[in-house]
């Protein structure tokens, strides 16, 4: 029996989680998706103390950088700092091209970095690799 992914967008633009959320249903209709719109809301829902979002296992979190209230090098950090979502998968998908944000994200040990300017017609790849995290999370299992 095949696992269901879900999918937690940290994203503050509607419009890109939206396209992001068009484009995962597309390529895997089975996907479990959730949105927060940053990264304390998402922190909320990872510590299953958001009233009204819940995300269950396996999951990896799509992670913008640039937002408001806590960004996502906070969110990185926090993440990483805490003992129950340390090992938390994390993308970063994100405006910034910027060699120094790439490396801090990577000193952050993210699964991936991509560029959403970069992504746009190929977002494929990115369908790719989670249905290659879905996979090995199924032989783990």
């Amino acid at each position: 029996m095949s696992k269901e992914l879900s999918v937690l967008i940290v994203e503050d633009d509607d419009v890109s989680a939206e396209s992001i959320t068009r484009s995962l249903r597309i390529v895997a209709p089975d996907i479990g998706i959730i949105h927060a719109e940053e990264g304390k809301t998402a922190i909320a829902i990872l510590e299953k103390t958001h009233p009204d979002k819940v995300i269950k296992s396996p999951f990896l979190v799509l992670l913008d950088l640039n937002m408001p209230v806590m960004n996502g090098f906070e969110f990185l950090e926090y993440i990483r700092d805490s003992k129950n979502l340390q090992d938390t998968v994390i993308f970063i998908l994100t405006t910034s091209n910027d060699d120094t944000d790439r490396s801090r994200a990577y000193a952050n040990n993210v699964a991936g970095y991509m560029v959403k300017s970069e992504v746009g017609p190929q977002f494929a790849k990115l369908t790719t690799l989670l249905s290659a995290y879905r996979n090995a999370v199924e032989l783990n299992s």
